[in-house]
């Protein structure tokens, strides 16, 4: 019995990834706009993503000599996120409307893939948020604007970004992400500590302020534990604006394929209900 519950933990279906793999399309539609209007904005914010952090890099490297501490920062490394969610969630858009609407090339790929999508798709809709929260809390100042190249590169990424995610959260299909998700992805979150005391100890300054133990003694281990606490908050309420989406857009009938969405909230409902009764089954 044990043995049988461990292995459903790790089953691809605990985690979201059904087969057959997104039935209804959700992951390459939306309520509000038609598949190729909703393909086109994605390779929008895909190519203007792309766009500034090329830039961010090549400026960061030549004008300031810092390129080598590009992804040691959590800011640049889930903004690469962001702009590799909408690459590959464009991509697969636009070949969905190529195709008729009738499917796109992820559903038939590996489900090693499909899952690192879907957790890929959780990350994004969590990070940049919490990038943009403790930006403005703890670290912006009156340099954030003292310059045009500051002032757009800090606009992009930590305002523009907010603002692409908050795209897929409130009008797309996708989500919401499966219970099973939020440890995984807080273990992700939590090994960026490693990375910025690893700088430290091989470039000798820390990304961050607030996780200098000499500047910040107690409150460093408040600044992590708040922040992990955060995680888990924002996951929710992340989670359940998604649902509440689903819930209003299916009984206001906005979707135009009229199945799409009570479809897909049917799936995810589906894993949460197996993750309980597993669970339940296991400590049995």
């Amino acid at each position: 019995m044990r043995l049988t519950g461990s292995r459903s933990c790790l089953s691809y279906e605990r985690f979201g990834v059904s087969a057959p793999f997104d039935p209804a399309c959700r992951l390459v539609t939306s309520p509000f706009f038609s598949p190729p209007s909703l393909g086109a904005l994605r390779l929008l914010f895909a190519v203007y993503s792309l766009v500034t952090t090329i830039t961010v890099l090549i400026f960061e490297s030549v004008h300031f000599h810092d390129g080598s501490s590009f992804f040691s920062y959590f800011t640049d490394l889930s903004y690469v996120g962001v702009v590799t969610y909408f690459w590959a969630s464009s991509i697969q858009t636009i070949v969905f409307v190529l195709r008729g609407q009738k499917a796109y090339p992820l559903q038939k790929w590996p489900r090693i893939l499909q899952l690192l999508h879907v957790l890929l798709y959780t990350t994004i809709t969590i990070f940049p948020i919490i990038v943009t929260v403790v930006f403005w809390a703890l670290l912006a100042s009156p340099s954030t604007f003292s310059t045009q190249y500051s002032a757009w590169s800090n606009v992009s990424q930590h305002i523009m970004n907010c603002s692409f995610i908050l795209f897929e959260i409130f009008l797309t299909n996708a989500g919401p992400s499966p219970w099973s998700h939020m440890i995984p992805c807080l273990v992700l979150f939590a090994c960026y500590l490693g990375v910025a005391y690893i700088t430290h100890a091989t470039q000798g300054f820390y990304t961050y302020s607030f996780l200098d133990p000499s500047v910040q003694h107690g409150l460093l281990a408040a600044y992590i534990i708040g922040m992990g606490v955060g995680y888990c908050i924002l996951f929710t309420i992340v989670k359940g604006i998604c649902t509440l989406r689903c819930r209003l857009v299916s009984s206001f009938r906005l979707d135009p394929s009229g199945q799409v969405q009570s479809e897909a909230l049917e799936e995810w409902e589906h894993v949460d209900v197996e993750q309980t009764k597993e669970s339940t089954g296991s400590e049995a």
